[in-house]
């Protein structure tokens, strides 16, 4: 019964959610988190933290920079929520303002990591 109050006191916060709904399309830096969430690295990886302890995603560290994604392996109840939560969150206002931000970032080829690049994964 813990884990799943876990479950749901990750999702109790805006933020999480924005983080979230980034990362069911794929990895992501925490420089282009901050990039798109206009929030500084500090704000960004506390929020990470939890949504890790909580168990729905993982990181690894490439250079300086952490990278994060979805849990490969998550219970059938985190699946399950994530699948009634994705398009919800991809469909508000703040959801597609994300995603907009996040494509003009690839597509402008704007350089959110300091010399990384975008989409040089």
């Amino acid at each position: 019964m813990e884990a799943t109050a876990q479950l749901f006191k990750a999702l109790s916060e805006g933020t999480r959610l924005r983080i979230l709904a980034l990362l069911v399309d794929g990895e992501r830096c925490v420089c282009e988190l901050m990039e798109v969430l206009g929030m500084p690295q500090s704000t960004i990886s506390r929020h990470l933290s939890y949504l890790k302890n909580s168990g729905w995603v993982s990181g690894e560290r490439r250079g300086v920079w952490m990278y994060y994604r979805l849990r490969e392996e998550r219970s059938a109840f985190a699946d399950g929520l994530l699948a009634l939560l994705s398009p919800h969150l991809a469909a508000t206002g703040q959801g597609r303002a994300d995603r907009e931000r996040l494509a003009e970032m690839a597509d402008g080829k704007q350089d959110a990591c300091g010399g990384r690049g975008l989409s040089a994964r």
